[in-house]
């Protein structure tokens, strides 16, 4: 064999030893996905994202996707003459809206099914109203009738701990109802925080349109590995986070409060962004812990 063509084959050899330890961590544990941002409209990115979750799946995780929908949705609602309309970046949702939100959001489901099956691993995608897998009641934005948008009240968890226990990877869209059977939309980082915390996850990882956590967002030299729940806390209070990352690091530490172990927020824009966190001992995005863990993933 040639020199180059060894130093290849060695280069391989070498990321698979690194993931090792990886994979004998958390053989058999869950793995909650929020998918969502570019990696769902880039037809490339969403092969990489359902090849890298595929791959948990055959190396010993137990992954479950929680997805959105957004862009698609409001692409959606143009198309049949509406004008998408936000309130505080919560989108206001009436009864023509919330039909074509449960539309698209189960296209996208299945179509998630399809390439998960296409790769091999048997997959079921469901909404959070089916077996009552996420109860809801109305939510308001700063006092705001914002329609059919709910706020989480409650977790089955049943359905997905079945699905899990019976080898099948579940795919979940953030559709919920509420005490009157009523069908309302739900804001997909709420949902994978609320699955995540359910299932008691051992991990829980946001696809994003953002790098990780920066504590000056103008410098990228100062991306945050890891990240514990108190030092989260005095990055918020001094003034550092803001914005649309601030609801997200609130969500990453009440799902850490509530028993998830870690949280990683993630670039999806990049491609294979989840196997290069996880099994990798750099990492690429943050990754928040609670206050007791040992960091061990970028040392």
């Amino acid at each position: 064999m040639e020199e180059k063509n060894m130093q290849e084959v060695m280069e391989k050899a070498q990321v698979l030893i690194e993931a090792l330890p990886y994979i004998q961590r958390f053989n058999r544990k869950i793995i909650v996905v929020k998918y969502g941002g570019s990696a769902m409209i880039d037809e490339e990115l969403k092969k990489h994202v359902i090849q890298d979750v595929t791959l948990l799946k055959l190396v010993g995780f137990k992954p479950i996707i929680v997805h959105g929908g957004g862009k698609e949705i409001s692409r959606w609602v143009e198309k049949t003459g509406m004008q998408p309309e936000f309130v505080n970046g919560l989108r206001k949702t009436d009864a023509a809206t919330m039909e074509i939100a449960e539309m698209v959001l189960n296209k996208v489901n299945k179509s998630l099914v399809q390439m998960v099956e296409e790769l091999g691993v048997n997959a079921i995608g469901i909404s959070g109203k089916d077996g009552g897998l996420l109860r809801v009641e109305k939510k308001y934005s700063d006092g705001q009738d914002i329609g059919y948008v709910g706020e989480i009240t409650e977790v089955n968890p049943k359905i997905l701990e079945d699905l899990l226990e019976r080898d099948f990877l579940p795919i979940v869209c953030p559709i919920g109802m509420d005490a009157n059977y009523e069908t309302y939309n739900i804001n997909a980082d709420d949902a994978a925080c609320a699955i995540a915390q359910a299932v008691q996850a051992e991990k829980l990882a946001f696809l994003t349109d953002i790098e990780g956590v920066y504590k000056d967002p103008a410098d990228k030299s100062t991306l945050i590995s890891e990240l514990t729940v108190s030092e989260a806390r005095e990055l918020i209070a001094d003034g550092f986070i803001g914005g649309g990352m601030l609801p997200k690091l609130n969500n990453c530490m009440e799902a850490i409060e509530k028993g998830v172990s870690r949280v990683h927020i993630l670039d999806g824009r990049i491609a294979h962004c989840l196997l290069l966190e996880i099994f990798t001992n750099k990492g690429i995005g943050t990754a928040i812990l609670d206050d007791k863990e040992k960091k061990f993933n970028h040392e």
